[in-house]
């Protein structure tokens, strides 16, 4: 199991490997705003899990390992940014995905990706809850 900070590193990785053919130190290092040396520690680690394969001063690639979990974490982020849309929370929904992400349980994900694709497939459903919210409000003031 990673630590938040590892799940962060290749979350990034990942994501960087979508768009990048080569993935470097000094992107990493740019993205999430940590020092140089903080991000090869970060990659030993990584490589020493079989999430990636990375020599010092060289490039990082994702082993099928990183890229089944990497994607799995932007996946997830992706997921609880969504619900705190469908749920109709007014906070910076990047930053609060990102708070939550690490500290839910695989079967609370599930759980909320279940509720996310059926309010999504019952669109009455989320209008119901969007008016009860509204009734809501205006009934505490």
């Amino acid at each position: 199991m990673l630590s938040p900070s590892l799940e962060d590193y290749l979350e990034e990785i990942y994501r960087f490997s979508l768009s990048l053919d080569i993935v470097r130190v000094t992107d990493l290092s740019k993205k999430l705003k940590v020092a140089l040396p903080s991000v090869t520690k970060a990659l030993y680690k990584l490589r020493d899990e079989n999430y990636i394969n990375y020599e010092r001063y060289g490039e990082i690639r994702l082993t099928d390992k990183g890229k089944e979990f990497g994607h799995y974490l932007v996946r997830r982020n992706h997921l609880l940014q969504e619900f705190l849309a469908l749920i109709g929370s007014k906070c910076n929904f990047t930053a609060e995905a990102e708070a939550m992400e690490h500290y839910l349980s695989k079967e609370t994900i599930q759980a909320i990706d279940y509720l996310v694709s059926f309010i999504k497939t019952n669109p009455s459903w989320q209008q119901a809850f969007s008016d009860f919210v509204k009734l809501e409000v205006f009934s505490n003031e």
